[in-house]
């Protein structure tokens, strides 16, 4: 999952007159399972490519390119998402649009919303923050497994906690970046690292500013590591401080990674 890279053709998108188009702004969450992620890929099934071909077909245009608030990767799910793109000409009823959308759209597709915003609103470089849960189960439950990673092992919630707690105290994350993720920097503002515990079921809370590739699920499989008793904190805190992604613990299941939370500066505006 990556927030950071800009997607293609965005920059044509951007540079056109404002007064040949109208920019809308829309929320949908989606279930990762059976995608290559959000991002258009070559050879793989997108949720961007199922949004633009429903959103061609409705607006009679040749080409509509949607514009994400960021990236999931193949199997992550996201259950608060938006995305603007731009319309050759105003919609006249949006609310017919809304309808006809929801119906094309596929099931594990949903659409919340859709409105209109000013023509330099921009779905991704405006958000400012950013959280992620990652879900495991440790008994077997037919109901989450395609949203939760199990894994039966006992695991020392305490230690889990304190390590998670040291990642507010440090910036560089490059120890749990992916490898040629091709990051211009690999500074975040991490504001919150918790875990919780729900009977069987145990939920990692994480927000910052941006994330890395594969970033989450890096730290959650570090986290586990220490929670096994492998890694100990003080050997969690030097794999941050290191920076080198071999140091640090496998990168957990797509599975159980979900995009829960985006958050614009006028989130009443954004949100309407």
């Amino acid at each position: 999952m990556t927030t950071e890279d800009p997607q293609s053709n965005e920059i044509g998108q951007e540079t056109q007159s404002t007064e040949m188009w109208q920019r809308y702004f829309m929320r949908i969450s989606y279930d990762g399972t059976n995608y290559h992620g959000w991002q258009r890929q070559l050879n793989g099934h997108s949720v961007q490519e199922e949004i633009e071909s429903a959103l061609r077909k409705l607006l009679r245009q040749q080409r509509v390119v949607t514009v994400g608030c960021g990236r999931t990767d193949a199997g992550v799910h996201a259950r608060d998402f938006f995305l603007h793109f731009n319309a050759e000409h105003r919609i006249e009823n949006l609310d017919d649009i809304f309808f006809k959308l929801n119906m094309m759209l596929p099931r594990d597709i949903g659409l919340y919303r859709i409105w209109e915003v000013d023509n330099l609103a921009h779905a991704r470089f405006d958000a400012i923050e950013r959280s992620y849960e990652y879900h495991i189960h440790q008994q077997r439950d037919p109901f989450v497994e395609r949203f939760s990673n199990f894994y039966p092992w006992p695991l020392d919630l305490d230690k889990m906690n304190e390590a998670a707690a040291m990642l507010l105290e440090y910036h560089d994350f490059a120890a749990f970046c992916k490898t040629g993720g091709g990051q211009k920097t690999t500074l975040c503002d991490v504001r919150r690292a918790i875990w919780e515990k729900h009977d069987y079921k145990w939920v990692f809370h994480i927000t910052a500013d941006r994330f890395l590739r594969n970033m989450v699920r890096a730290v959650v499989g570090t986290l586990i590591d220490v929670g096994r008793g492998k890694l100990n904190t003080e050997e969690f805190q030097k794999i941050i401080e290191t920076g080198k992604r071999k140091m640090a613990g496998e990168s957990v299941a797509a599975r159980g990674l979900h995009l829960t939370r985006i958050v614009y500066p006028d989130m009443e505006k954004i949100r309407r």
